[in-house]
């Protein structure tokens, strides 16, 4: 039976277990999660947040990272400003990037989630609103959600993955992990 791994990455950890050839040490999964033979399925920048799956099973780490098999990833996602309807429209219709259109996404303006503090915090700006969006895509380039809100007008201010598929972070820390079936 496959081990399933579900991790809070916190925010500055980096989407692997070693960073070797750096000068200076960055945070990994190793210093989270001393389980040996998973491996990401999928990763998340060292500036994002949330659920990260890991597991021991090579097809099924192919089936969830893979956009061939179109496994829905939700995100909450704090953008600068505040979106109108036209934005909302673009994101669910797909945006055009420089590596060419994405998928359609799902897209909708949410009340502010009730998350963890962000070390460090977001930057506050009082002239400048901001507004959180829950966003499902089901593809995963580099980068492309916060590429996707800034080819609507509203850079990404903070990222959280927050479901992968049916599995979600629910109640779990930024750090913490527990198996999943």
């Amino acid at each position: 039976m496959a081990r399933l791994i579900l991790f809070n990455k916190p925010y500055g950890v980096l989407s692997q277990f070693t960073d070797r050839g750096t000068e200076t040490a960055r945070a990994t999964l190793s210093d989270y999660i001393d389980v040996p033979g998973v491996y990401p399925a999928g990763r998340l920048d060292r500036d994002s947040e949330g659920l990260l799956v890991l597991t021991d099973d090579g097809a099924l780490q192919a089936r969830i990272a893979s956009p061939r098999h179109k496994m829905p990833k939700t995100y909450l996602v704090q953008v600068e400003g505040e979106p109108d309807a036209a934005s909302l429209d673009r994101l669910r219709s797909g945006v055009v990037l420089n590596d060419g259109p994405t998928r359609p996404a799902a897209a909708r303006r949410i009340d502010p989630p009730e998350l963890w503090p962000r070390d460090p915090p977001v930057r506050y700006r009082k002239s400048v609103p901001d507004c959180w969006l829950e966003l499902t895509i089901t593809e995963g380039r580099n980068r492309q959600v916060r590429r996707m809100t800034a080819a609507v007008g509203h850079p990404t201010l903070r990222l959280v993955r927050w479901r992968v598929g049916s599995w979600d972070l629910g109640d779990l820390a930024p750090g913490t992990w527990r198996s999943a079936e």
